[in-house]
């Protein structure tokens, strides 16, 4: 197999129509557990969320689009790629290397709800104490960054990495020439010493993550620039704002590509005091909540004033996305109208809020999509858009979505999608869709088209349809030749309507 810098090189990098004309810049904006239901455009009534609405007022918003898995690591290996990361063993979270003590104490956060439901084993948590490993995204996988820095690309990458544990491997081997991130799946907003006169906290003591949020930033929650730890002693969700911005201004001159991964609203729960006030909910978890979606909102404008004032605006693709489903085992959310929410394969942990603005490439601006995409589409998307041909010695799971936003194509870009994280599978097959979990042995089957909420299980009445879609699901787990590149780290218990649902992390 030819190497990765070789396949780059030989590979007709830009399209002749591209070479006439300025390169088209790309803003890609992945927040962290935004659920489908959390901005004003798509239903929430207590927030307010102008600037990250206009890019739908402006573009395209997509009412089905689905990330490839309801937790953060493996969607952004997705992401990032264009390809299941089944394909390449990314199937599990990377290891983030707390010390041994936190995660001993961590055990008993694994179970979000004291009640075990009935008829469920206990799994204990993996916590693989003593036998660390890097889980990192292998170096033989091509970015999307890398591909544009090939063709000539300023790439930036600002905001939660969250692909690798080894902490050596920053952005900048993987296709970035800037980073101001964190390395891991979440840290705070402001670090130690907080001051309580600016800022409000909620802790979320029945949540497996509350433990490591709350850590002092450190090794992956440490804020980087490049490989230097820096201290950040703003709010993060508008330091990764400024970055972003300071970055567009620089490089207006040049094609850029920027992708800026909010942690907003990841927890843990810390806001402004100024929008906690703001906000009228009397659920103070909620209200932080509520609080941090706005801040995020903000963030948004300011990005986009920087865009606007550089005079690049209308020379940029923009995709604004989310990684995974609201976490609902949180409380703060519950992906209304959607079923479950993160860590669960129901719609609410993989249907996410989707943007795309890109006005002249487009024939119906302002319309709503609805369709299902795969957030795998972002990446041929963006390489379409920037005259980049995809290398053709892989597999590419994603389409570039313009043609069929524009209705230039009559056919759906997926007919098919699937997902597997460990024993929980899930596929969507012309408006089916299969759940399967292989620990508890619970296969339920749902006709979207009549039940988007995933009401009404339809297996034992359409026996027929139920082997249909598992006998597509094995034909598609067939062509995932990799096995996962690392075992999951534990399996954490998701309360769904009442209903414990396991899944592995």
């Amino acid at each position: 197999m030819l190497s990765k810098k070789l396949l780059l090189l030989l590979s007709p990098l830009v399209a002749v129509s591209a070479l006439a004309q300025k390169q088209p810049n790309v803003l890609l904006i992945v927040t962290d557990d935004l659920g489908f239901g959390d901005l004003a455009a798509y239903g929430n009534t207590k927030v307010r969320t102008p600037n990250i609405d206009r890019l739908g007022e402006q573009g395209t918003r997509c009412t089905n689009a689905y990330a490839s898995s309801p937790i953060s690591g493996p969607s952004r290996a997705g992401i990032y790629t264009g390809r299941y990361q089944n394909r390449f063993g990314c199937e599990f979270m990377p290891y983030d290397h707390y010390q041994g003590g936190f995660m001993r104490s961590m055990a008993t956060h694994y179970i979000p709800f004291k009640k075990k439901p009935d008829g469920l084993k206990t799994l204990k948590p993996k916590l693989l104490l003593n036998r660390w490993r890097d889980t990192d995204l292998p170096s033989s996988e091509i970015t999307i960054a890398e591909l544009l820095r090939e063709a000539g690309y300023k790439t930036a990458l600002i905001g939660k990495w969250n692909t690798v544990s080894n902490l050596n491997v920053i952005p900048e081997t993987r296709g970035y020439d800037y980073s101001y991130y964190f390395s891991g799946a979440l840290t705070r907003y402001v670090d130690e010493p907080v001051d309580t006169s600016r800022y409000v906290g909620v802790r979320l003591p029945w949540a497996f993550s509350d433990l490591p949020a709350w850590q002092k930033r450190s090794g992956p929650t440490a804020i980087m620039e490049g490989a230097k730890v820096v201290q950040d002693t703003g709010y993060l969700t508008f330091s990764l704002a400024n970055k972003a911005a300071d970055f567009i201004r620089k490089n207006k001159d040049n094609p850029f590509f920027v992708t800026l991964t909010f942690n907003a609203p990841h927890d843990p729960f810390q806001a402004p005091k100024s929008y906690y006030n703001r906000i009228n909910e009397s659920d103070a978890i909620k209200r932080v909540y509520y609080a941090m979606i706005e801040a995020l909102d903000d963030a948004m404008g300011e990005v986009w004033s920087a865009l606007e004032q550089s005079g690049t605006l209308d020379n940029t693709l923009i995709v604004f996305t989310s990684d995974n489903g609201g976490a609902s085992y949180t409380r703060a959310t519950a992906n209304d109208p959607l079923l479950g929410g993160k860590c669960t394969m129901f719609d609410g942990g993989i249907r996410v809020p989707f943007y795309i603005r890109f006005p002249q490439h487009m024939l119906n601006v302002g319309q709503v999509y609805g369709h299902p995409i795969s957030l795998l589409d972002i990446y041929s998307t963006i390489a379409a858009t920037a005259g980049v041909s995809l290398p053709q010695d892989r597999v590419y799971d994603g389409v570039n979505l313009l043609p069929f936003i524009n209705g230039a194509n009559m056919y759906r870009p997926h007919e098919r999608l699937f997902w597997k994280n460990g024993y929980v599978h899930a596929c969507l097959v012309d408006g089916w869709k299969l759940y399967m979990n292989e620990k508890s042995k619970e296969y339920l089957l749902f006709d979207l088209s009549k039940d988007p909420n995933e009401q009404r299980n339809m297996a034992k009445s359409n026996p027929e349809k139920l082997k249909e879609l598992q006998d597509l699901f094995v034909e598609w787990e067939q062509t995932q030749t990799c096995s996962p590149l690392w075992r999951s780290m534990g399996n954490v218990l998701i309360d769904v309507n009442g209903k414990g649902y396991w899944f592995p992390v």
